[in-house]
């Protein structure tokens, strides 16, 4: 484990590393109208751009300036005159909430699913329903959310729409505007998950100890949840923590189609008008969430499994 700290660690400052040199290519002037919204940049603005950021000083000096803004939080302001950390601030955790909920929603559905089809695998329902998984895992985020905003939304009218305005606990806890984001965030995962946990069981319940359960005389229901779904969520916990680059890349265009005003839609934004500092920040962010959810996964994965901590002495 703590190798892998140091290889997320090096993993961030590989990715800041890389924004650091798209950040200087964007250039001063390119940078003053980003901050100074308009088609052409004063020359005190510029020049007081090129001091703020050190575009006079050596590439090394620069490169610290950047990581040490990058480690306080000071990513600049928003053409708004708002802090980019305080617009992150406000969307953060939309995305947060929209994402976890959608997890948990896939894992809801896709274990079950998957124990199901292992259980009754090669008859209808497993037919059907890999029929089903494989649909949505190929239907574009787009396509998908877009079928249903038109379906139950402005057609039915079951669903409303969701207000910028309302905080995150509004938003989260109103199933009428989270339950559509929801699901179309979350269907390319119930897929996914549904057949690694369709295999995962097919294997358990072939190893020894399931048929050395079963000829004991333990119940189905001990055999296959105490024995069996027990080794088989083994894998699911990796695929959660390597699926949050996925799902936070899917929350970009399901904000974007819902208009939900999270992350996605903020980065979406920043870069339509040329807000350079918002952008950087922005990916900042997403990195190191992303590189903190695959550490919890391989925590998670060694407490699920003692053999690795075995190996491991």
């Amino acid at each position: 484990m703590i190798r892998r700290f140091f290889q997320s660690i090096l993993v961030v400052l590989m990715t800041l590393l890389l924004v650091f040199v798209l950040f200087k290519l964007e250039g001063a002037q390119s940078l003053a109208r980003s901050i100074y919204p308009s088609e052409r940049a004063d020359p005190a603005q510029i020049q007081k751009v090129i001091n703020e950021y050190g575009f006079n000083k050596s590439i090394l000096d620069q490169l610290w300036i950047e990581l040490r803004n990058y480690a306080t939080g000071n990513f600049g302001r928003t053409q708004q005159n708002q802090t980019v950390l305080a617009a992150i601030g406000t969307a953060l955790p939309r995305t947060i909430v929209l994402v976890g909920m959608s997890i948990f929603f896939a894992l809801v559905v896709a274990i079950p699913l998957g124990v199901w089809q292992a259980v009754h695998r090669n008859g209808p329902i497993d037919y059907i329903a890999t029929g089903v998984t494989f649909v949505l895992y190929a239907m574009p985020a787009f396509v998908f959310g877009f079928v249903l905003l038109l379906l139950f939304e402005q057609d039915l009218h079951i669903f409303t729409p969701i207000q910028q305005t309302e905080t995150v606990w509004q938003i989260a806890f109103n199933w009428k505007q989270i339950t559509l984001p929801m699901i179309t965030l979350s269907a390319t995962s119930v897929a996914a998950f549904s057949r690694y946990m369709r295999s995962s069981m097919l294997d358990a319940l072939t190893e020894d100890y399931v048929r050395t359960a079963k000829a004991k005389g333990a119940s189905v229901g001990r055999v296959l949840f105490r024995h069996g779904l027990r080794n088989a969520l083994l894998p699911i916990i990796t695929l959660v923590g390597l699926s949050l680059p996925a799902v936070a890349g899917g929350a970009v265009i399901t904000e974007q189609v819902f208009n939900y005003p999270g992350m996605g839609q903020l980065t979406a934004q920043a870069a339509g008008s040329n807000e350079v500092q918002l952008v950087v920040g922005t990916t900042v962010v997403a990195t190191i969430l992303t590189v903190v959810g695959s550490l919890v996964a391989d925590i998670l994965y060694a407490v699920a499994d003692p053999r690795i901590r075995y190996a491991s002495k």
